[in-house]
């Protein structure tokens, strides 16, 4: 296996190496209770690698092909303005979410709010202590939504990890008031089959719907029973969010038997995950649409009544696709990008002997009307370039770029950093900027990286699992008219229509 990629020496020396500005602010009091990772997204134990991976790794950092340990290179449009470590909590940090001049960052061990007024020097407002993971984090209004995805003994933030297999463990989706941004309260819990590894908002005026993706029961689990082959629908009412609770679970692979519907997987379909529900649904509510990422299977649906999704088409990729991970439409919703998460995160898949069609992003048009839409596959992308057999590195959370006419995304591949795309031309996707760090070791296999990139009036938000919370600013004429696109709230799930 070889980590030379010729191309590197020549966009290494592009790049601006930096000194990442670490903002402290004054940690909690109480020590954070370690959250129980879950065996998808970002497993926390170090690996360990051959005698000769490691020999790589240092000798690719001697010649300059990849970024010495913790070293920050970027491409010459992307300036690194901010990094703020992660403080009072040790778990890994997941998702974000936007409001106004405020970020909201998920983390294993709970959630941290951050004021984004100035993003050369963001800061705390907030730290909540809430272990479960992953704790993807939502925001809507007034409320904000945490996914709670490992066993936990009850559903207050004072619990402790107990085995799923007690029919008296929780997991699910817990609900906040962040009218006050500094003392946000915790207001409501609603147990969800299989808990909640991620979820997606759907929000109206008076009700914020909930589809919560969730997988991998089995029959020793009393709250996990097979078949697992829908979504949980949850209901908030905005002006009484104690009384959110399940209104119902659409089955959107039906099939007869004890396993449902959906993908086999192996050993039907060697290497591809069994479809046992969903890891994460897009939703584009504007367009009465969702795409659903869903282990074995991509979905298309519709959600003109949000209570009862209806699915339009479903694809399978049982060639270079592992386990289907996330959606992101374009902005004219005729195409979505579909990532493969091989090795759920915890791998390293970016180097010459997965390849380039691996681990990457598939990138569908959406062709004819109604429900008659399909999804046609035209290409796949991954980041041009090879990381060490150290880092974990696969494709993973990422927003579109609103620059009208044009199809740009920025996205996290963990140790792979943050790459900025463009797939206007569906068939020929090709990268316009980039941002990483160099392995976090260069003996094992360490767990870090890139989780989440999005971008949110005007600046890159990155949460980096190991590093903390980073800002990126983009300065290039092909993105530069996204400056002048504002919203007041983001959730990159809750896909908005940034041109309305």
């Amino acid at each position: 296996m070889t980590l030379l990629n010729h191309s590197r020496t020549r966009r290494r020396r592009l790049g601006v190496v930096a000194v990442a500005t670490g903002l402290l602010a004054a940690l909690l009091s109480a020590v954070p209770a370690a959250a129980t990772p879950d065996p998808g997204d970002g497993a926390a134990a170090q690996k360990a690698v051959s005698q000769s991976a490691q020999a790589q790794a240092t000798e690719a950092i001697a010649d300059g092909e990849i970024p010495g340990q913790d070293e920050i290179v970027h491409s010459a449009n992307i300036e690194h303005l901010a990094n703020i470590p992660k403080e009072a909590f040790t778990g890994l940090n997941s998702d974000l979410a936007f409001q106004g001049k405020y970020a909201f960052a998920g983390n294993y061990d709970g959630f941290r709010i951050f004021d984004i007024s100035n993003p050369k020097a963001p800061k705390t407002v907030a730290q909540v202590l809430c272990p479960g993971s992953q704790n993807d984090v939502s925001v809507s209004g007034n409320l904000l939504f945490l996914s709670t995805d490992s066993s936990r003994s009850d559903s207050s933030c004072n619990s402790t990890t107990q085995p799923v297999t007690e029919k008296s463990s929780w997991e699910g989706m817990k609900v906040f008031d962040i009218s006050d941004k500094a003392n946000p309260k915790y207001v409501a819990a609603v147990e969800t089959a299989c808990g909640s590894h991620t979820h997606s908002l759907v929000p109206e005026r008076k009700n914020v719907y909930i589809y919560v993706s969730s997988y991998s029961p089995n029959a020793a689990y009393p709250d996990c029973q097979p078949p697992h082959d829908g979504i949980s629908v949850i209901k908030v009412p905005r002006d009484a969010p104690e009384k959110a609770a399940v209104v119902g679970f659409p089955v959107l692979f039906p099939g007869e038997g004890p396993d449902g519907g959906g993908n086999p997987g192996s050993p039907t379909n060697p290497g591809v995950s069994k479809t046992t529900g969903c890891h994460d649904i897009t939703v584009l509510p504007e367009k009465d649409l969702a795409a659903g990422a869903c282990m074995g299977d991509g979905i298309l649906f519709s959600i003109k009544d949000p209570e009862h999704p209806k699915v339009i088409d479903q694809v399978e990729d049982n060639v270079n696709f592992a386990f289907w991970h996330s959606a992101t439409f374009n902005q004219k919703a005729n195409k979505v990008v579909f990532t493969d998460e091989l090795g759920g995160g915890g791998a390293a898949t970016c180097n010459a002997a997965t390849g380039p069609n691996r681990g990457a992003d598939g990138i569908y048009d959406i062709v004819g009307k109604g429900d008659q839409r399909k999804l046609v596959f035209r290409s796949y992308y991954k980041i041009p370039r090879y990381q060490a057999d150290t880092e974990n590195c696969v494709a993973h959370n990422g927003s579109l770029i609103p620059v009208k006419g044009k199809d740009i995304m920025v996205q996290a591949w963990y140790q792979g950093g943050v790459s900025v795309w463009d797939f206007t031309d569906s068939a020929n996707p090709k990268e316009i900027a980039y941002f990483e760090r160099g392995p976090l070791s260069t003996t094992t296999l360490s767990i870090g990286g890139s989780w989440s990139a999005y971008y949110y009036n005007g600046y890159i938000y990155s949460n980096d699992i190991a590093k903390g919370f980073d800002v990126l600013k983009l300065s290039d004429r092909r993105t530069d008219p996204a400056k002048r696109v504002h919203l007041g709230e983001l959730n990159v799930q809750t896909q908005p229509d940034y041109f309305d």
